[in-house]
């Protein structure tokens, strides 16, 4: 291996950009052969076999994730299931509560009505005692009347009675005066008994109007408590529905949260079965691939300069050991056979590194980023130091990717 200073003048720079454009023709020319390998290496070897030389660990990963995932979908079924058997309920009570409320109606309507009949019936009453003290009254006065009529008859004008007898000329005339006065009694005691009939109607008027009004009162009295028990019932229905929803937006809630969970599940295992295509990729790739000796690569001239920007560029800020750690995966790529086999072969491959893509090592590599550790870590792969054995991808830490972690990042 052939040592660079740190200090490479930038000419080295523009010996790299001449040899990239040289990478780039052959690139071109081996496209349609590197295509047709990696078909016939497909086609080499079947889905277990694979399978066997993927990670283990992430088919299992694979595995529980979607056992989990299945067992959440089998929770968020049952929620549903639960959730339209509350939302049945509910509805079931709105039902009972609009019957309810029509009883309600109804049954105010009727209490209004017997409150407007005993109003009615408590004035007739009060019409019928007003009837009833005047006809005591009348028949209080029939009596006295006819009590002073008999006083002034038998005590001012005691003989006139015997002195008309005495003084009728014939027996016909001693008739007629009885009977005139047994006419005058017979009528005040005629008086009397109409008035002490009228008297008795009356009371008994008045005796059926207190019936009346007391069975209206008990029919009020019943009225208003199945009132009292139709707008207890108005009550606990309301409670009731207002309960399931509250059951129901608790019901949701867990919905949403294993609706959410199972998203996470999804792009875990999405994540998951990407990773064990590209492990699965490895392996076919590792199934076929050859690996040279660090003795048999000949760097070229500004490999040094160039994987130490990179270095810098991936793992700048990153301990040693994630210095050299990118610095091997470099390295092991030169190695192996199903990559380019120059540095700068594998720094420019498509879609690999992206601070080629995203310009920052252009203008790393203009101003010479490089720190001595990154040059350290680079001299040190090139002569075939690794600290991640044959790893040859490495990248930010995601859930479900197993790997060597070094630094912030994870080696595989």
């Amino acid at each position: 291996m052939r040592s660079i200073q740190k200090d490479r003048t930038y000419d080295t720079y523009r010996g790299l950009n001449d040899r990239l454009k040289e990478y780039e023709r052959l690139k071109r020319l081996q496209k349609t052969a590197v295509l047709l390998a990696a078909v016939i290496l497909a086609g080499a070897f079947s889905s277990e076999d694979i399978k066997v030389e993927a990670t283990s660990s992430t088919w299992q990963q694979i595995q529980k994730e979607q056992q989990e995932k299945n067992e959440l979908q089998n929770q968020l079924n049952q929620e549903n299931d639960n959730l339209e058997n509350l939302k049945g309920e509910q509805n079931s009570l709105k039902g009972q509560l609009n019957n309810l409320n029509g009883q309600l109606t109804e049954v105010s309507n009727n209490l209004a009505d017997l409150e407007q009949q005993i109003a009615d019936k408590e004035q007739e009453i009060a019409d019928t005692q007003d009837s009833l003290e005047e006809a005591k009254a009348t028949e209080e006065w029939q009596y006295e009347c006819m009590v002073i009529r008999v006083r002034d008859m038998y005590e001012r004008n005691e003989t006139s009675y015997i002195n008309a007898l005495l003084n009728a000329q014939s027996f016909d005339q001693v008739l007629n005066v009885a009977d005139f006065f047994e006419r005058i009694a017979a009528y005040d005691q005629k008086k009397l008994k109409e008035f002490e009939e009228n008297r008795q109607l009356i009371e008994e008027e008045e005796a059926r109007l207190q019936t009346e009004k007391a069975e209206l009162d008990n029919l009020k009295l019943e009225a208003e408590a199945e009132k009292s028990k139709v707008s207890g019932l108005i009550s606990q229905t309301s409670n009731n529905i207002a309960k399931y929803a509250g059951d129901i937006s608790e019901a949701e809630q867990r919905a949403l949260a294993y609706e959410a969970e199972i998203k996470k599940k999804e792009d875990n295992l999405e994540t998951l079965r990407k990773k064990l295509a590209e492990e699965i990729a490895m392996s076919q790739k590792a199934a076929n691939a050859t690996w040279r000796d660090i003795s048999d690569i000949s760097f070229e001239e500004g490999d040094r300069y160039l994987l130490a920007n990179l270095i810098y560029c991936e793992a700048g800020g990153e301990p040693y050991d994630g210095q050299l750690a990118v610095a091997s995966v470099v390295i092991n790529r030169v190695r192996s056979s199903v990559y380019p086999n120059t540095v700068v072969g594998v720094i420019y491959q498509n879609k690999q590194f992206s601070p080629v893509a995203s310009g920052r090592l252009e203008l790393a590599l203009a101003a010479n980023k490089a720190t001595s550790r990154c040059y350290q870590a680079a001299d040190e792969a090139m002569s075939g130091v690794t600290n991640v054995g044959n790893c040859v991808y490495f990248r930010t830490p995601v859930e479900g990717l197993t790997g060597i972690s070094i630094g912030g990042h994870i080696f595989y």
